[in-house]
């Protein structure tokens, strides 16, 4: 079998039989309460072998899982998944939480910006990203004490460590604000207090990793140069530090290579990116190693963090979560041109079946459409893969409630399920990679930076760029040979009204800054969605409140879910420190973890 990092619960069983690894411990336990060099024997891991599986394991708490180590006492794996399809996509309106009202209520108060510290989800997310940290900063502890491994061989474990920490610690940031800073210096004492800014201390870890890793790598998964170079590059844009990102956008864009040496590049289609067949492919900058039926026998190899995110009463069983909002379908309707409509797209929403039944007659819209809406949003008469037409209602387990359609990105194909679906637990998992940073992104947020810095040519060069693959003939959906054998082909017709094109030339620059901005701010909703970066991006760019006030007055017409719903300034821009966290955090008799504003 093809060494690669898969995060396999046989990987990880063997470097517990073979390293002694058993400092995964105490099941109720937060991270701030563990001393985990407690239960280490220095000895056995303080060797190559031992150092490589526990790189192996920190590489492995990227998927948000953690039921390779339940002793840490965390929830279901969708409250930490690395997507961060509820804290990203529900709660900036790319998605309604789906399924019924009754279920998982607490993805609800998060949906409509009533969450409060006691929230469950904030704490096993919390966990699980201080998971990572925990596994990072034992490496780095342990490193300078190994004694069969060169000093090249160091830096190189270095570097991975510390993009790694980089990464948890990035997630950290941009959910909860104010978060302790604890690295390898502190691995006895994990109560540290929240109250300075640990930006800079991200940056030093992503700057060590772009300087030291190497451009390739010879197992699928682990982080290289450019990787790193566009994790540094996207904390410098979220500090809008434009002059600090530009300089690497420009490296990236003309020089970065995938850890295998393919020179980075969109895709021809963009459904590429969400195919197993097709994962690590030239636009996956970095992404988690997703597995199926790889011989282990085990749970979880594939991606359970989206286990709930399946049409309901479909052939894959579970459970109707995840359900695209109206909002985000009216979002890829084009204009004449080809164009988005940029300010007014709810004025030109796109013709769904709600409260339709499945078995009367339905035509789908007519009008012209961005292709990538259908590689995005399941909706009824368009094909669904290779599954048969998506038939409406009748895969919804409450369109009143959650709206009429269904999440596409995580979905497997039916036609090699057998290699890709993941049927170990109870609901359906894949072997999509879940790919972190993707190329696309990296072009958008050059666009962002040059924009932001008034070189509005190069910006629009940029968006063209992504706009050109989705008027790619090979990125449109296609009907059926047969609408009753989804799996014998498909014709040459396209399956709705598609029309994409690039912005004219000049056109940015008759824009201004600012509508070059909206025009950059919009292709990332366009190209993104569904993908948990959406809240991220609007309370970046300060717009958090009036989009999602607009939002919730034009959602709630249509389903009862968002009812009610608000963004309170000052408060929600990030998620409360939870509450377990602050009362676990006290030494000598005070609390070293301060709550955010509002809170």
């Amino acid at each position: 079998m093809k060494r690669t990092l898969v995060k396999s619960k046989y990987i990880l069983a063997a470097m517990a039989v073979a390293g002694g690894l058993f400092f995964f411990n105490a099941c109720s336990k937060s991270f701030l309460e563990r001393d985990p060099r407690g239960s280490l024997t220095g000895d056995n891991v303080s060797t190559k072998d031992g150092i490589d599986a526990l790189l192996i394991g920190a590489y492995a708490a990227l998927d948000g899982q953690q039921q390779d180590v339940a002793a840490i006492g965390t929830g279901g794996p969708w409250e930490a998944a690395p997507s961060n399809w509820i804290y990203g996509s529900v709660a900036g309106g790319d998605a309604h939480k789906g399924s019924d009202a009754t279920d998982q209520p607490p993805i609800s108060l998060i949906a409509t910006g009533q969450f409060d510290a006691s929230n469950g989800f904030f704490n096993t997310k919390w966990k699980v990203l201080f998971e990572g940290v925990v596994r990072t900063n034992i490496i780095l502890s342990l490193l300078p004490n190994v004694k069969d491994m060169s000093d090249g061989q160091k830096t190189q474990v270095q570097s991975e460590a510390r993009f790694l920490r980089g990464h948890y610690y990035f997630e950290l940031k941009k959910m909860f604000g104010k978060v302790p800073w604890v690295d390898e210096t502190q691995i006895t004492d994990y109560k540290q207090p929240n109250n300075t800014d640990i930006w800079p201390k991200i940056e030093a870890d992503f700057k060590y990793a772009y300087e030291n890793l190497p451009p390739t790598q010879s197992q699928a998964g682990r982080a290289n140069k450019w990787a790193a170079a566009a994790y540094l590059a996207k904390t410098y844009v979220y500090q809008k530090k434009w002059t600090d990102a530009k300089p690497l956008f420009d490296l990236i864009t003309t020089q970065g290579v995938t850890a295998k040496g393919v020179k980075y590049a969109l895709t021809a289609r963009f459904e590429d990116n969400f195919d197993s067949e097709t994962k690590n492919n030239s636009e996956s900058v970095f992404a988690i190693q997703m597995s199926a039926n790889n011989g282990t026998g085990q749970i979880s190899n594939g991606n359970q963090g989206e286990m709930l995110n399946f049409p309901y009463n479909s052939p894959f069983g579970c459970c109707g979560f995840y359900q695209p909002t109206q909002d985000l379908v009216n979002s890829y309707r084009t204009d004449a041109n080809g164009l988005p409509f940029l300010e007014d797209f709810n004025d030109h929403a796109v013709k769904s079946d709600m409260k339709v039944l499945s078995t009367a007659p339905f035509t789908p819209d007519a009008g012209t459409l961005d292709p990538r809406l259908d590689w995005t949003v399941g909706r009824r008469g368009i094909p669904y893969l290779d599954w048969g037409n998506h038939p409406g209602r009748s895969w919804v387990r409450d369109q009143d409630y959650a709206g009429p359609y269904a999440p596409k990105k995580n979905v497997y194909w039916q036609y090699n399920q057998d290699k890709y679906k993941d049927a170990n637990s109870w609901a359906p998992g894949s072997a999509i990679n879940l790919v972190l940073i993707r190329y696309s992104d990296v072009l958008l947020m050059a666009a962002e930076t040059e924009a932001e810095l008034t070189n509005l040519d190069a910006a629009q060069t940029y968006v063209n760029m992504v706009r050109t693959r989705a008027a790619n003939p090979q990125t449109l959906v296609y009907k059926y040979i047969d609408d009753t054998k989804p799996m014998g082909g498909f014709t040459t017709t396209p399956a709705a009204n598609y029309l994409v094109k690039n912005y004219a030339a000049g056109a940015f620059a008759a824009m201004g800054k600012d509508g070059a901005l909206k025009a950059i701010r919009f292709e990332r909703k366009l190209e993104l969605a569904m993908e948990g970066q959406r809240f991220f991006d609007i309370v970046r760019w300060g717009t958090a409140s009036a989009e999602l006030t607009r939002f919730f007055a034009y959602e709630s017409k249509i389903t009862t879910d968002v009812t009610g719903g608000k963004f309170v300034v000052g408060r929600n821009e990030h998620y409360p420190i939870p509450q377990r966290q602050i009362d676990l955090s006290f030494k000598n008799g005070a609390k070293t973890l301060e709550q955010n504003e509002g809170y």
